[in-house]
């Protein structure tokens, strides 16, 4: 009996290991997608205020991130 229960609480203990292994991986992903998200919310942020009160600006900006646009 007392070896069936040492077997449960390394089982667990090593479950618990990988568990917070796993979590930690989960979080430090999630952190690095929230980040970006955040980035990418201040560029349109930033960008649509330059398309109001700085077109000319903001369709250079537009044409260097994505190269000049073929309009016919």
């Amino acid at each position: 009996m007392v070896r069936t229960v040492g077997g449960f609480a390394v089982l667990a203990v090593v479950a618990m290991l990988g568990f917070k292994l796993l979590m930690g991986l989960f979080g430090t992903l999630l952190g690095l997608l929230v980040t970006l998200l955040w980035w990418a919310f201040l560029g349109f942020v930033v960008y649509t205020l330059l398309k109001i009160f700085a077109p000319g600006l903001a369709q250079r900006i537009r044409d260097t991130i994505r190269g000049p646009s073929t309009t016919s």
